[in-house]
């Protein structure tokens, strides 16, 4: 069965960070009917007056954090003792788990380009080992398509294989398409599946999404994915929703408001870093 769209959402401007300009496609207005996503951030600029305050040191914890640089660059810095750079067509995947502070600074350069995900996380691993790991273009298969390219960013394409995280499984297309080609994808009928026109309009199944637009599609085990009279780039995710509750505040995600409370007053009381194994 063909999948079909279920809900669209365009997102809105708004200022994140120390005064990042950037479209909150998905929040918390989302979460049930887009889980396990929690969050998706669309950037796009030629200005870096729009970005280069960056986001400077802040807490995290309960959910993996998956940025996607296809133009620009980013730079890491975490309580971890990471310290890591990403370019053009890069990936930072950070797991916050049980909680880490990290930065994200963004140098300025001829355009910036990409999105961030938050990636929900079960909730028998919310408090699992804080992690961090980029993932290079030497990692990320290229595959050639009638009409374009697939770069899996991360999980399975027919016989190939990219990064996979620890926790839910993530399919993660970076999907380019010439003018009126096509590409048909199938999955199982029960993944949680959405995309995200990148750049440029594109038809799922029958109908007609503009850019910037993210879709979230009905069960099935199939969508066609094409572009119109211009070039198109989408973004595809696959996973698999949790249908858990979702307690949000801030930066923290946890599934109660007791432990929103505990996160806060951790940070407060600095013992919001967890040594582990203790929390394994």
């Amino acid at each position: 069965m063909e999948r079909k769209i279920e809900k669209t959402v365009t997102g809105f401007s708004t200022v994140d960070g120390a005064g990042v300009n950037l479209v909150r496609v998905l929040g918390r207005e989302t979460v049930e009917d887009f889980d396990p996503i929690l969050m998706l951030d669309s950037f796009d600029s030629q200005n870096p007056e729009d970005y280069t305050a960056g986001f400077p040191l802040h807490p995290h914890r309960g959910i993996e954090t998956i940025s996607y640089v296809y133009k620009g660059k980013m730079v890491h810095k975490d309580s971890l003792g990471n310290k890591d750079a990403i370019g053009d067509g890069e990936i930072q995947w950070m797991n916050s788990g049980s909680g880490i502070l990290h930065e994200e600074m963004i140098p300025e350069a001829d355009r910036l380009l990409g999105v961030q995900l938050w990636l929900n996380l079960p909730q028998k691993d919310k408090m699992s080992k804080p992690s961090y790991h980029s993932i290079g273009r030497e990692e990320i298969p290229e595959i050639p398509l009638d009409g374009g390219k697939l770069r899996l960013l991360a999980g399975k394409y027919k016989d190939y294989e990219g990064y996979k995280g620890d926790y839910l499984p993530l399919n993660y297309y970076d999907i380019h398409l010439e003018p009126n080609q096509s590409l048909t994808l199938h999955m199982d009928s029960e993944n949680s599946v959405m995309c995200f026109t990148l750049l440029g309009k594109a038809k799922i199944g029958d109908v007609e999404v503009k850019e910037k637009t993210a879709v979230k599609l009905s069960e099935g085990d199939s969508v066609t994915i094409s572009a119109t009279e211009e070039k198109a780039q989408i973004l595809y995710m696959e996973s698999k929703a949790l249908h858990e509750s979702v307690a949000w505040a801030g930066p923290i995600v946890m599934n109660t408001e007791e432990e929103i409370q505990q996160a806060y007053s951790d940070l407060k009381n600095e013992t919001f870093i967890k040594d582990h194994p203790d929390y394994e």
